[in-house]
């Protein structure tokens, strides 16, 4: 037992020195506050480290279950029509042309501000794209002479000086639309001259024999003509021509305000356009309705359609319809003014490598690749949950997620991608890396972002194809997640008690060292000193 006690006493860690034996230095006491001063600054900077979350980066293969993800864009197209303006989507798993659902439509006007809904724009109208009721080919009509003239550039300013109202067929000799369209167009013409003969022979006595036949041409209500696009390429380009075929109506030398003619390509109804646009145009120059000469035209392409065997309910269907399109056609719009479309929404896509796209087209034209401009404005474009990207903005996102991964959730938002040459548009290449952050949640619902690395190339195109502004997407397969990692309490006070004992050593074997060169210094000082 006493054996124990004498080997236990040999172990003791703090043996205590005598005060009698142990001697105070000014040294030792200036080392001592710096050795205090140390531990108390690295006490605080470990302690406020500790208290301190640390944010942690993690990557790993994506290992989402979800089959698809959500695109939200708003974009502005700048010189394209919403009536033109379609978005496709293309993708490894198959594609989807015109998209409309969640897609929204405005027109803009020449300073890109917002005029007029477009809706979803479900559908392009299908419209009647000839008349069936011209059963005579385009010889069989130039028999008797070619009524709709053909126009150059010089023959075409003529002709706007010279007449109120100038009804013009801008096509191309390729155009199937085109092509289909001129018995109709060659029938319109004839029937407009039968119309000014008749005018003529009511007025008959106004004139006399020698001025009848120059008297008849004036009174010719619509001049019809048609200009080749191919032949006089530059006439159609000054008027701003980009599908085939374009029907556009002069008045007074002018472009109708209300726009070119987008209705049912028939007799019937060309002419009761044109006979709105008379009324309208009467009704702003303070005129009377006694001096409209196209109800004549209305009244001879209603016979031609219809004949005479008309039932009561079949007319007073066709008046309701003549005021419906009387209200559509009167409204103060000027397309000319709104030349760009900004379109909104969202898209659905496969988590596959794909591509949407926007580009200008028609189930009724067919388009001059050379005037289709896609200069674009990107307002947003954003992938994942709108709600997300919401609270990204507000500044309620957790602190895990870094700033720079903030400013690649939308790195496109505000660029302006302009085209200055024809044949070329830009092209964006997404990169999309799925984003978890920890703590990020609505509810019970966890959000998930995506960042995106983009690059946007200018692409040229052959001559015959149209222009589209393109973005391609993938999916990387590596994922980040943000969180957020804490060290453990053991962590911490190891780092203390490395902290003081570290300090307390280092500074201890500073002070040893100063102690034992002053020795040293002193003894040979006294060395030097006995010597003399």
């Amino acid at each position: 037992m006493v054996n124990y006690h004498r080997a236990a006493s040999k172990l003791d860690m703090y043996r205590k020195v005598p005060m009698d034996l142990m001697e105070g230095t000014k040294r030792g006491s200036i080392l001592s506050y710096i050795a205090l001063f140390t531990m108390t600054t690295l006490f605080i900077l470990e302690t406020k480290e500790f208290l301190s979350p640390r944010n942690k980066t993690d990557l790993a293969l994506d290992a989402s279950e979800d089959p698809r993800i959500r695109l939200n864009f708003n974009i502005t197209m700048l010189d394209l029509k919403c009536e033109w303006a379609v978005v496709d989507v293309v993708s490894s798993l198959g594609s989807n042309q015109n998209v409309t659902a969640h897609v929204t439509k405005w027109d803009l006007d020449a300073s890109g501000v917002r005029q007029q809904y477009r809706g979803r724009n479900r559908f392009q109208n299908d419209i009647t794209l000839f008349d069936e009721s011209v059963t005579d080919t385009l010889e069989e009509l130039h028999e008797d002479g070619e009524d709709a003239v053909s126009f150059d550039e010089q023959t075409l300013q003529f002709a706007k000086n010279e007449n109120e109202f100038l009804f013009v067929d801008f096509y191309a000799s390729w155009c199937s639309h085109c092509r289909a369209l001129a018995p109709t167009w060659e029938a319109l013409a004839e029937l407009m001259l039968d119309t000014g003969e008749h005018l003529g022979k009511l007025h008959h006595d106004d004139y006399d024999s020698e001025d009848y036949d120059a008297a008849e041409k004036v009174r010719l209500p619509v001049m019809v003509g048609k200009v080749d696009c191919v032949t006089h390429k530059e006439v159609c380009q000054r008027h701003a021509i980009r599908a085939y075929p374009t029907l556009k109506l002069f008045h007074n030398g002018q472009p109708w305000g209300g726009g070119d003619y987008r209705g049912h390509r028939t007799l019937i109804s060309m002419v009761e356009w044109l006979y709105f646009v008379e009324e309208k145009v009467i009704e702003l120059e303070g005129g009377s309705k006694d001096d409209q000469v196209l109800q004549i035209a209305h009244q001879a392409a209603h016979e031609r359609l219809l004949g005479d065997n008309v039932s009561d309910e079949e007319r007073q269907w066709h008046e309701k319809l003549l005021m419906d399109r009387k209200k559509m056609h009167t409204k103060d719009w000027r397309e000319s003014e709104h030349p760009g479309c900004q379109l909104s929404g969202h898209l659905i896509l496969d988590r596959a490598p794909g591509n949407f796209h926007i580009q200008a087209r028609s189930q009724n034209q067919e388009f001059a690749a050379h005037m289709t401009n896609t200069s674009h404005m990107i307002n947003s474009l954003s992938v994942g949950d709108p709600a997300a990207k919401s609270l990204v903005e507000a500044g309620r996102a957790p602190k895990t997620l870094p700033a720079e991964a903030v400013e690649k959730l939308a790195p496109m938002d505000g660029n302006i991608y302009p085209t200055y040459s024809h044949h070329e548009s830009y092209h964006h290449y997404l990169k999309l890396v799925t984003t978890q952050v920890e703590g990020f949640t609505i509810g019970r619902r966890d959000l998930r972002v995506y960042q995106i690395l983009e690059n946007s190339q200018l692409a040229l195109y052959r001559n015959d194809m149209i222009p589209e502004a393109k973005f391609q997407y993938d999916l990387s397969p590596i994922a980040v997640t943000y969180r957020s990692d804490s060290r453990h309490w053991y962590e911490y006070c190891t780092s203390i008690m490395a902290i003081i004992g570290g300090v307390f050593t280092v500074v201890g074997m500073f002070e040893a060292g100063i102690s034992a060169t002053v020795k040293r210094a002193h003894r040979n000082q006294q060395r030097r000193g006995m010597r003399h």
